[in-house]
C-alpha cells in the first residue's frame, strides 16, 4: 500500500514539474500596433469602393443610387483616416516612434493591368476595373 502511495506521489510531483511554466520562460508578446485595426478597416473601405465603381460601370447602379453610396463610404473613409492621424498624433506627442507599418512583413505584391494601369492584390484573369484581360 505504501509503494502504491508513494507511487502516486512521485507521478503527480513529475507531472506538476512538467507542467510549471516559470514567468521568465514565456516569450515577449510581439509589440501591439495601434494602427493594425484601422489600416485593416481602411483596407476594406478602400475595396468597397472598388467594388462600387466596378459595378456601377457594369450598369447595376444608377447615378444616384452610385454617388448617394459613394459619398457614404467615403465619409467613413473620412472618419477612419481622421482616426489614424489622431492615434499619430497621440503617439508623437507620448514621444513614442509612429510606424504604421508591421515589422517584419512584406509589403504584398501588385498585379497591374497592362491595359488601364490598375493595381490590385491577386492575380485575376480579367481587370477590375476595364474589364479587359489581365494577361498581355
Amino acid at each position: 500500500m505504501t509503494v502504491v502511495v508513494l507511487s502516486l506521489f512521485l507521478v503527480i510531483g513529475v507531472v506538476t514539474y512538467t507542467m510549471w511554466v516559470r514567468e521568465g520562460d514565456l516569450p515577449l508578446p510581439a509589440p501591439e500596433n495601434p494602427f493594425r485595426h484601422l489600416e485593416e478597416i481602411k483596407t476594406r473601405i478602400y475595396e468597397n469602393l472598388r467594388d462600387l465603381q466596378f459595378e456601377y460601370r457594369l450598369g447595376k447602379l444608377s447615378d444616384a443610387d452610385y454617388q448617394s453610396s459613394k459619398l457614404a463610404v467615403q465619409k467613413e473613409l473620412g472618419q477612419v483616416l481622421g482616426e489614424i492621424d489622431a492615434v499619430k498624433q497621440k503617439l508623437a506627442a507620448e514621444g513614442k516612434t509612429v510606424a504604421t507599418s508591421v515589422p517584419g512583413r512584406k509589403k504584398p505584391q501588385t498585379h497591374t493591368c497592362p491595359h488601364c494601369g490598375a493595381t490590385f492584390k491577386e492575380a485575376l484573369k480579367f481587370c477590375g476595373e476595364c474589364g479587359k484581360a489581365m494577361s498581355a
